[in-house]
């Protein structure tokens, strides 16, 4: 077992440190992150979360980029371009969040890995602990489970400017 520079962390846990779940680590996320490519967004036909969370978002100044998994007709969601893969995402995302079943994760982790944002994160609901410890190990920062509207309404001081 081998040690990381002068941190005592064994180097084959250093990995755990991206599974971000603590206050300070998802404050200094939320303050990074811009650009959010939404996997399994919806359109405001079909509504739920999975609209209306990237659409608030949208509204206090993030800059959204819907990536759809079904409605191959539609072209742009919140008056934006949809894109059908993450690799088309011109510049890449800051954070992708994932708005798919958990056993629907996996589907999605290949090109998550190539795309390489800096923060995968998977809303209220969906959590898939093998896929976290594949982009954790590859040093992403990965949220599961937590909503990222409720994260951001919670801190107050964050501001965005377009």
């Amino acid at each position: 077992m081998g040690v990381s520079g002068g941190n005592l962390m064994p180097v084959e846990e250093e990995w755990r440190r991206h599974l971000a779940d603590d206050k300070e680590t998802i404050t200094r996320i939320l303050r990074s992150m811009r650009r959010i490519a939404v996997i399994g967004i919806k359109t405001a036909d079909a509504g739920g979360p999975a609209y209306t969370v990237p659409a608030h978002l949208q509204s206090l100044g993030y800059n959204i980029v819907p990536v759809p998994v079904y409605y191959p007709d539609v072209t742009e969601i919140l008056g934006v371009p949809v894109h059908r893969h993450l690799s088309d995402v011109t510049p890449p995302a800051d954070l992708v969040q994932l708005f798919r079943r958990p056993s629907d994760i996996e589907k999605h982790a290949d090109e998550i890995l190539a795309a390489h944002p800096a923060v995968v994160w998977m809303q209220l609901g969906i959590r898939n602990d093998a896929v976290a410890e594949r982009f954790a190990r590859a040093g992403m920062h990965v949220i599961q489970d937590r909503c990222l509207e409720v994260e951001i309404s919670r801190r107050h001081d964050l501001s965005i400017t377009p």
